[in-house]
């Protein structure tokens, strides 16, 4: 196996990162209209005043793609530089093909490795944590790191315990090889 060319693969950094939210918005007083709810219980337990919800057209992948290419846009690299695409969903598109290598194809990635990582709200943390350690066994030398849920389409609007909590978006990094001691 050929290492991939360019700084000592002994360190990782965040080199690049982006997001992306639908504009749709929804307040805590929209909720107060569907579920027995109010501002001041959200909030006080929450501290959350508003969520995004996507509209019809919007997927898993497409928010996820907008906000990738961002962190890749940040990081000043070039689509086809990234090694490996995670993304960390538990609302998928689809069983198959995984989100990332749907996330692959909209960003113009030819080459990269593609999966996604499903473990909930610790998602990101794994995904990144995995992206952390192809870096520095020098494996890798930029992974795109991508959060992205669209849970609004699936919630019991009648169960306020978790219809207050959610939301849809994607927040993105690259992670790339370093060879200074960065965190």
């Amino acid at each position: 196996m050929t290492l991939p060319a360019g700084p000592s693969p002994h360190f990782a950094r965040i080199s690049g990162w982006g997001s992306y939210v639908p504009s749709a918005v929804l307040t805590n007083a929209d909720l107060e209209r569907i579920v027995d709810t109010n501002d001041e219980w959200i909030v006080t337990r929450t501290g959350i005043r508003e969520r995004r919800v996507a509209a019809a057209h919007e997927t898993t992948a497409s928010m996820a793609a907008v906000a990738g290419a961002r962190a890749i846009a940040v990081a000043g690299l070039d689509p086809d530089e990234i090694d490996m695409i995670l993304v960390a969903t538990l609302t998928p598109d689809y069983w198959m093909p995984s989100t990332a290598a749907l996330v692959k194809e909209a960003i113009g990635n030819r080459r990269a490795a593609a999966m996604d990582v499903a473990a909930a709200c610790s998602g990101f943390v794994y995904a990144y944590a995995t992206a952390h350690a192809y870096v520095t066994s020098g494996m890798a030398r930029h992974v795109l790191v991508i959060g992205a849920e669209l849970l609004t389409r699936f919630l019991d609007y009648t169960d306020r315990s978790t219809c207050i909590l959610f939301g849809d978006g994607a927040g993105a990094v690259v992670v790339s090889a370093s060879d200074e001691p960065t965190g």
